[in-house]
């Protein structure tokens, strides 16, 4: 066999040298990248600088065992994970000398991957992160290692001091039925109502709205008040300034995004599932039921109610909107295509608008932003739907999350926790929150730096500062295999979009389809105490006539519409 000898590059040599000869200038090494990085890229944050240097100090000290290890993790292309990828692993790497290869692929992908090295319990990447969406398949499978377990075990001699679970406004939808914090939240955006305020504002189309619909023209706080303002800009508006206007804009194409449309919340928004917060008990908003902590069917014949008359009401809605007061185009559109259109400047609502777009939202020179760059748009609360509730969750909040495998080899582990405790540390988190606007800390939150932004974040500082926000939560455990069950909405939803089904049997063939998945888990025995035990099917009247989700139909789907006015609504906030 052929062996290579390793000589030194001269740089390498040197450093070498410098080490031996001068320990104190090596660390210093450390200490100048770190002060270099605070006063220039973390200049901005919630700590003062000395205590920016202190806990950066603390990473530089953790780190001496790992110096020249090389780690792989990943996470979705989204904002916040580009600035980690390319700002953050490079300040991490100069600051501890760990090299971080840190990959954004797409979401479906990285479920993919978790999933791979799950079943093969080979690891794939040193860390993860993911949705907390899988909460519930992390606690049945047993393969991943609970962050609080993890900080008091094994990882607790690279622990950050200044980590500070509790100032994580997140982590309650990481968090398991038996209480272990199973993953660290990374970034959080929610899924809010978008409008257009300066049309809104407008007194021509107020008054031309009341004498048509008898209401006031403003937020809707209910699905009737949507469609209302969708009609209205739609038909009878039409045009402003010369530019064809639509009242909604949405997305149908088949693709697994047209999935992540109804599983990050859809039926929740409409009312379909129970009280209870973050997620509905005993039937969360993927019409999942559950006993204790066994799932016992999806179907309205099993006690769930992804097939019930509120679902199908949400389906209904969904496609009525979609084909009557989008675009056209958007019916042929993923969530990536559709996403960018309301900057555009010809959409004067969305119902289902994600947080993370406000960056994109915001850019000078676009059509929805005044040329100081204060936008022309706002975010509120999102409407309710007629089956909805006092107590239940109101919409959907993504928190990916960092996520440590069994798999994975106990050092690499450790370097990767370094790392991932580096992303959320206090010194750059507040600066990755101004990037990427996913805040993941109370304290950023509430800094004077944010409340200076605020004005050109249309909404976004006041949502996060009301207790309102914990009414917008993700996936939570009732979901005991995300990966397996995901794939199959966007297959079935697909056929109500496109007019291939009617709602109903759309959802009654993925109600079968989730019951199937639920009892190949069931006879797998594979997840312990909290697995799946299905009910067996009895009339649907049965359940329909018991408290609670499923909900029986309502004579009358669509009450009068109701709206409020935007200030009115801030106060409203924070109650």
């Amino acid at each position: 066999m052929n062996r290579t000898r390793f000589v030194p590059k001269p740089t390498t040599l040197g450093l070498i040298i410098t080490l031996l000869l001068s320990p104190a200038a090596f660390a210093d090494q450390y200490s100048d990248a770190a002060k270099k990085w605070i006063d220039d890229e973390f200049a901005q944050s919630s700590l003062s600088k000395d205590d920016q240097m202190k806990e950066l100090a603390w990473f530089t000290e953790a780190a001496k065992p790992f110096r020249g290890m090389e780690i792989k993790v990943v996470s979705e292309t989204i904002t916040t994970h580009e600035y980690e990828s390319k700002v953050l692993a490079k300040a991490f790497e100069e600051i501890t000398g760990i090299k971080v290869t840190h990959d954004l692929i797409q979401e479906g992908d990285v479920v993919e991957k978790l999933q791979t090295e799950m079943q093969s319990n080979r690891s794939i990447y040193d860390a993860y992160i993911n949705d907390s969406d899988l909460i519930g398949t992390h606690v049945r499978y047993g393969k991943v290692i609970p962050i609080s377990d993890y900080i008091t075990g094994e990882g607790k001699d690279v622990t950050l001091p200044t980590l500070d679970l509790d100032d994580f406004i997140g982590l309650s939808f990481t968090t398991g039925p038996d209480g272990k914090v199973y993953q660290l939240p990374d970034q959080q955006f929610a899924n809010l109502y978008w409008f257009r305020a300066d049309w809104f504002e407008r007194e021509d189309l107020q008054k031309q709205f009341k004498e048509i619909y008898g209401y006031d023209l403003g937020v809707p706080v209910n699905w009737s008040a949507y469609e209302d303002i969708a009609e209205f800009f739609t038909v009878h508006v039409k045009e402003i300034d010369g530019k064809r206007v639509y009242g909604h804009m949405d997305y149908g194409k088949k693709d697994p995004s047209l999935g992540w449309r109804f599983t990050d919340a859809w039926f929740s928004m409409a009312g379909a599932g129970d009280k209870g917060l973050p997620n509905g008990k005993p039937v969360d908003e993927w019409g999942i039921r559950v006993e204790g902590c066994r799932p016992v069917g999806s179907s309205v014949e099993r006690g769930g109610a992804t097939n019930g008359p509120a679902a199908v009401y949400a389906t209904t809605k969904y496609v009525e909107w979609l084909n009557k007061y989008a675009p056209a185009e958007a019916q042929g559109m993923t969530f990536s295509e559709a996403g960018p259109v309301p900057a555009q400047g010809n959409i004067a609502q969305q119902i289902f608008w994600y947080t993370a777009f406000t960056a994109d939202m915001t850019k000078p020179g676009l059509e929805v932003v005044n040329p100081d760059g204060t936008p022309k748009w706002r975010m509120a609360p999102s409407p309710k739907g007629p089956y909805w509730e006092e107590g239940m969750k109101l919409g959907y909040q993504d928190a990916g999350s960092w996520t440590l495998m069994k798999a994975t080899d106990p050092e690499r582990r450790k370097a990767a926790w370094l790392y991932a405790q580096f992303t959320v540390a206090k010194t750059v988190s507040l600066k990755k929150t101004l990037v990427g606007l996913t805040p993941i800390r109370e304290s950023d939150i509430n800094t004077d730096i944010m409340t200076e932004a605020a004005p050109k974040l249309g909404g976004l500082v006041e949502f996060y500062r009301s207790p309102a926000r914990v009414q917008w939560t993700p996936t939570g455990t009732n979901v005991p295999d995300y990966p397996k069950l995901a794939q199959l909405w966007w297959q079935y939803i697909a056929e109500a979009a496109n007019g291939e089904k009617t709602p109903q049997q759309a959802l009654d063939g993925l109600a079968t389809a989730q019951d199937r998945v639920l009892e190949r888990l069931e006879r797998a025995n594979v997840q312990g105490e909290c697995g799946p035990k299905l009910n067996k099917p009895r009339d649907a009247a049965y359940w329909l006539a018991q408290p609670g989700a499923p909900k029986a139909k309502l004579a009358n789907e669509k009450p009068q519409g109701v709206t409020i006015q935007y200030a009115e609504l801030l106060k409203s906030w924070q109650q």
